[in-house]
């Protein structure tokens, strides 16, 4: 048996092992699919570009600094957004951003094995390069994120 047959069985039994002890994760964020508008994220590249288009739709947006969650690979950029905050998580790529995108469960209180307690009903959007989050309710917050972000892909509830 050749030696790469012997690492590549190796490698394959090894990853079905980890496989096996982990929890099931069902992915609650998909890659975008290629029929959704550009108006509703597709191509959210940067935290600047969602800025942007957030004050291009009439709302206000404060810088309020970085923030740290244990749980994505990447800091957030916290922001108001008309008074409400909403953390904003930059990948390098997309394919970065799926990696951690796949381990939000669909009601968002789960992320890959850590169980969140939120303050109200979190809500994540998942555009090109950018996990966007807010925790919240407030109505007309949620509209404006869906109307540049698209539908959450979360459903809070």
């Amino acid at each position: 048996m050749s030696r790469y047959r012997i690492v590549f069985y190796s490698m394959a039994l090894l990853f079905i092992a980890l496989s096996a002890c982990g929890p099931a994760l069902t992915p609650a964020i998909t890659p975008e699919p290629s029929t959704t508008p550009a108006s509703q994220g597709e191509g959210f590249e940067s935290y600047e570009q969602l800025v942007g288009a957030l004050r291009d739709a009439g709302a206000t947006v404060e810088p309020v600094g970085e923030v740290v969650q244990p749980f994505f690979a990447v800091p957030a950029q916290m922001i108001e957004v008309n008074g409400a905050e909403v953390q904003v998580f930059e990948y390098p790529d997309t394919a970065a951003r799926q990696e951690d995108s796949y381990l939000i469960s669909p009601d968002g209180y789960t992320i890959g094995t850590s169980q969140i307690t939120w303050v109200d009903r979190p809500h994540f959007w998942a555009p090109g390069r950018l996990i966007v989050l807010y925790v919240g309710s407030d109505r007309s917050i949620l509209g404006l994120l869906s109307s540049i972000l698209g539908e959450p892909v979360t459903s809070g509830d």
